[in-house]
């Protein structure tokens, strides 16, 4: 499973690790999902390899907010992310951001969930974005859908 961010916060860049930011969901969600056996802090993203999990982001350059970042950021960014998918050749490609997948895949229609499109034999999972400002999302259905996610990709 690659999971894919939008692009680094300010203290994702300051720190290095990715889904820094105090009020960010990400690590929460992603243990309650049962993706880890424990709640991992964000410096501890290199130990999301022993679980079988990756992680990058569709845009490399830092931001305070996500729509900070250009059409062609995002297009190039889906450029690129398609190309380390088929190079790294992952299970499944989780997509962290409806909106960033919609700009980075040119699919105004997809909807958070399992995608229609694939990268070779790589399937694609569109997650809800666990950014503390996107309201739309409990903690709680957050780690739902990301388990929903788990459940598929053991299938």
């Amino acid at each position: 499973m690659l999971f894919c961010g939008i692009n680094p916060g300010l203290m994702t860049a300051a720190t290095g690790h990715h889904f820094a930011r105090p009020g960010n969901r990400f690590w929460p969600v992603l243990h309650l999902s049962g993706f880890t056996p424990r709640l991992l802090e964000p410096a501890e993203q290199a130990d999301l390899l022993s679980y079988g999990l990756g992680i990058t982001n569709v845009v490399a350059r830092a931001t305070a907010r996500a729509d900070e970042l250009t059409a062609e950021e995002y297009a190039e960014g889906g450029r690129l992310l398609t190309a380390k998918v088929r190079d790294l050749a992952p299970r499944w490609l989780a997509v962290v951001g409806v909106t960033a997948y919609r700009a980075a895949f040119a699919d105004r229609s997809a909807r958070v969930g399992p995608q229609e499109r694939t990268i070779g034999d790589t399937r694609i999972w569109v997650l809800p974005n666990p950014s503390g400002l996107n309201a739309h999302w409990t903690t709680a259905t957050m780690a739902q859908e990301f388990e929903r996610l788990r459940l598929a990709a053991e299938r």
